[in-house]
């Protein structure tokens, strides 16, 4: 089969014809007809600190994707959940089942998680072994969005983990999660959603996701205008979606007394925050979100998609079959695309 592989340090990725894996007897082997590309892949492909510091080479590259299933094991088959010709998507986290995490209902943060397309051969190919257990069948869902509900998981998990309905809502960094984000909070009944980003293309997305207000911190006082939106008293509820030290700054300043803010941005620097001032005085929740909650955010996708209240297709800016993986490394190092998805069997 193709697949994208990392196969040494350095940049890039090489297509090239590998072995189709093996179906394992609890596995369910999905041919792939969508994949998202999102910004781990550019890590992998710079191969950055982090990317050197955590993976072992070759791997095949990609973590999103939806397909339909071509063999079963014989385990998965026992289950009757699942039929040879469902299309499904999966969740990327392959965790143990045992750790005090997983057996306490808090299955995303099992300690000895491993990520496909990170610690394992990933969707970035014609084929993929999946666990059956983590397969989820997409119904009337196309496969073009069943291959990125893993990012819109983490868009999910971070807006629905707080209150919501009636709330108001600072989306903060407009990448595509930010941008799902905002779409989310739309869906789920905000009364007001503001958006930021220091790029006017991801705005002008954010905008089409659904929200009222959108902001450049290049062209305007933010936390000065959130201000004047709330007359005075700060947001219910931040998304912090960029990982930036300002960002963060932001969003304890725009949070009002007794606010929450979730935190989904991984920063790359450490943030000097004064927890006096902008945490404990003002009676802030921080919540620390990592991937989707396994399986709730799942079934809260899946029923905002097919209830029709949640729309992605606004974010999905290009497509590129699996040979031009070089080309949609460069749209998202450039800053021109929002979600990019690989189109690559039929």
């Amino acid at each position: 089969m193709l697949a994208a592989v990392k196969e040494a340090p350095g940049t890039g990725m090489t297509v090239k014809d590998v072995a189709r894996p093996v179906c394992g007897p609890n596995d369910v082997l999905v041919r792939v007809h969508h994949a998202g590309v999102c910004g781990t892949d550019l890590h992998i492909w710079e191969w950055d600190a982090w990317a050197s510091g955590r993976m072992r080479l070759p791997v095949i590259v990609g973590h999103e994707f939806a397909g339909a299933i071509v063999e079963m094991g014989n385990e998965a088959e026992a289950t009757e959940q699942l039929e040879i010709g469902d299309l499904v998507t999966a969740e990327g986290h392959i965790v143990c089942g045992h750790c005090l995490q997983c057996r306490t209902g808090h299955a995303h943060l099992c300690q000895r998680t491993q990520i496909i397309g990170v610690d394992r051969d990933g969707a970035f190919a014609e084929y993929i072994a999946m666990p059956a257990s983590n397969v989820m069948k997409l119904g009337n869902i196309p496969t073009e969005i069943g291959a990125i509900m893993d990012p819109m998981g983490n868009a999910f998990h971070t807006v629905l983990e707080a209150d919501v309905a009636g709330s108001t809502v600072f989306v903060l960094g407009c990448g595509p999660i930010g941008c799902f984000a905002v779409g989310v909070a739309i869906a789920a009944g905000a009364s007001l959603v503001i958006a930021s980003d220091l790029n006017d293309r991801r705005l002008a997305i954010a905008r089409k996701m659904g929200a009222h207000t959108t902001m450049n911190p290049q062209n305007e006082d933010v936390v000065a205008r959130i201000m004047d939106l709330t007359d005075g008293v700060g947001v219910d509820v931040v998304c912090e979606m960029s990982g930036h030290p300002t960002g963060h700054a932001q969003a304890f300043a725009t949070a009002r007394h007794g606010g929450r803010v979730n935190l989904l941005g991984t920063p790359s620097t450490t943030t000097e925050v004064d927890f006096a001032r902008d945490i404990i005085f003002k009676g802030l929740t921080l919540y620390g979100v990592t991937g989707r909650k396994m399986y709730r955010t799942w079934h809260q996708m899946q029923r905002f998609l097919r209830a029709g209240q949640f729309d992605p297709t606004p974010v999905v800016t290009h497509r590129f079959p699996l040979g031009e993986i070089a080309e949609a490394i460069r749209v998202i190092k450039d800053g021109d695309a929002g979600k990019v998805i690989l189109e690559i069997t039929s």
